[in-house]
């Protein structure tokens, strides 16, 4: 989607009318919440990037390029990052009394 694209589909969205999202913009918004959900935690528990990483089993770079939505983690690193974090893994972000990554 371009900018002018974008432009559009804002301006339909804030108008009320009817605006279909490609899939490519749903799952980036996918990605940057849950770089937001692992941030959040994260800077909950006063730990750096790197001490993520470390208890998760991960590099620095993967905890900062997941935490700016630049990417999404296969499962398993997923299911290794929730458990560093102390939260649960789902798929509803923010729903719920726990905030699922």
């Amino acid at each position: 989607m371009n900018h002018t694209q974008w432009k559009t589909w804002r301006t339909r969205k804030l108008l009320e009318e009817t605006v279909e999202e490609s899939p490519a913009y749903v799952e980036a918004g996918h990605a940057f919440a849950l770089g937001q959900a692992v941030y959040d935690r994260r800077s909950e528990l006063g730990w750096s990037q790197a001490e993520l990483a470390r208890r998760a089993g991960m590099i620095q770079s993967q905890v900062s390029g997941m935490e700016g939505g630049d990417s999404v983690p296969p499962r398993p690193l997923l299911s290794r990052l929730a458990k560093a974090l102390g939260a649960p893994l789902g798929h509803e972000w923010g729903a719920g009394g726990d905030r699922p990554l």
